[in-house]
């Protein structure tokens, strides 16, 4: 017989009394753990990031080509008109 025995190591941190207000009130159901939160919220802050990541890419390579489109010397010869 195979045992997978998890050790979880504990320790105790202190949280100021509107943030464990907080975690409350978003917890997914009443007896989900504050652990379970916390890892549950790193996931989707990484999900977050990454796409934001993503999102910063994006814009870093369109501001070439956009700057290409309107600052142009027919453009501007239009606005002038």
């Amino acid at each position: 017989m195979v045992y997978n025995l998890q050790i979880m190591a504990t320790t105790t941190i202190q949280l100021d009394k509107s943030l464990v207000k907080s975690l409350k009130e978003i917890q997914e159901y009443p007896r989900q753990t504050y652990n379970e939160l916390i890892k549950h919220m790193i996931k989707i802050f990484q999900a977050v990031k990454k796409n934001n990541q993503y999102d910063e890419f994006l814009h870093k390579i369109q501001q070439a080509k956009m700057k290409e489109l309107w600052d142009n010397v027919e453009d501007e010869a239009w606005e002038r008109a």
